[in-house]
């Protein structure tokens, strides 16, 4: 039996986020973009991805995190995000996670204060975990201070089997295609009402029993977007195209004033998130403060579609955009040794969707 890694699991709003704190294979490169840009297929870290990612040893909608040395010394540590398909540019609630996992674990000393700051490169570029700590030093809550977020286009149509669906495109250190689901009552009346068995009967809600609709008519958005030009990341084209599509169900203000809204993101390929995705809650913040439907000050309270909240704000305003921050809670849930057994057929494994 031949021992490959341990890892430190956590889940973030109920979203898993498996830490690799020592990555066993060598992953070249001189900042984290570039070392996601080597993991590309065929190299040693994405066989490992694949092998803790793939059945038996994880599932469709894992995810998870190489911790590597920082870009500079600004950053405690930096870490190389992947899921089922690949290595992505940004992770909010594996953010999260870290910054809980970095206090409990000892890296960064717990502040007396109460906030402890775990300064963290990824490939979109440097994030801040603020880990708010209890009287006896455990992570009670984590803000997620993103990298600065915009909205990049409103108003785009992609045609699906649904009929055509407005979009709008924003950046909350990925590129996510934000729908409103209200709409998709009108485009199932359309003239390609026959064609919507295709996806299942779906009613205009973020629910869990709209799932395997909302999956389907994701992975519609964001291949209808592949080719479209403001899908382009203007400063690096490393961080372009669609990462995922964001359903959004819109509930009003709660009695405190806070604005109301429940998701779903469906990213990479059908990939689920059962938090309310870290940094599509970024984008989703910047795409409210840029139409005025955030007033300043005011929090964003995004519900999952397993019920779970994250709350946001924008913290700074910037030149082209926004500064937001987002507050979730993380936690551990086990630690393991993987393993491969030489007789086993299984390697790296399977995924079924």
């Amino acid at each position: 039996m031949s021992t490959i890694c341990t890892s430190v699991d956590f889940h973030t709003a109920g979203e898993p986020f498996r830490i690799i704190a020592e990555p066993p294979v060598e992953i070249p490169g001189r900042i984290v973009a570039e070392r996601r840009e080597l993991a590309g297929p065929g190299s040693a870290a994405d066989d490992l991805r694949r092998l803790l990612c793939f059945e038996p040893r994880g599932h469709a909608d894992m995810y998870g995190g190489f911790i590597t040395e920082p870009d500079d010394d600004g950053a405690d540590f930096g870490v190389l995000f992947w899921h089922k398909d690949g290595f992505s540019t940004a992770c909010g609630h594996g953010t999260m996670a870290l910054g809980a996992w970095a206090v409990s674990s000892g890296i960064v000393a717990v502040d007396p204060s109460g906030t402890t700051e775990v300064t963290i490169d990824v490939p979109s570029g440097r994030v801040r975990a603020q880990v708010h700590t209890d009287a006896e030093g455990r992570a009670a809550s984590v803000d997620f201070v993103n990298v600065p977020s915009r909205l990049f286009s409103s108003g785009i149509t992609v045609d699906t089997n649904r009929g055509p669906i407005t979009v709008d495109l924003a950046w909350g250190g990925a590129i996510y295609a934000l729908v409103d689901i209200a709409q998709l009552g009108a485009a199932a009346g359309s003239s390609q009402a026959d064609e919507v068995g295709r996806l299942g009967e779906m009613s205009c809600e973020v629910i869990p029993e709209n799932l395997t609709a909302l999956i389907a008519l994701g992975r519609e958005v964001k291949a209808g977007l592949a080719d479209h030009p403001d899908t382009v990341h203007p400063e690096d084209d490393r961080l372009s195209g669609v990462y995922g599509t964001i359903f959004v169900d819109r509930f009003g203000t709660l009695p405190g004033g806070e604005l109301h809204q429940r998701n779903v993101t469906v990213f990479a390929d059908g990939q689920v998130d059962r938090s309310p995705c870290g940094s599509g809650t970024a984008a989703r913040v910047a795409a409210l403060h840029a139409a005025s439907e955030l007033a300043p000050g005011q929090t964003l309270v995004h519900e999952s579609i397993v019920g779970t909240r994250f709350r946001a704000r924008v913290l700074e305003e910037t030149a082209d955009g926004v500064i937001p921050v987002v507050t979730g809670s993380a936690h551990r849930v086990a630690t393991s040794t993987f393993e491969v057994d030489p007789l086993d057929d299984l390697v790296p494994g399977f995924v079924l969707r």
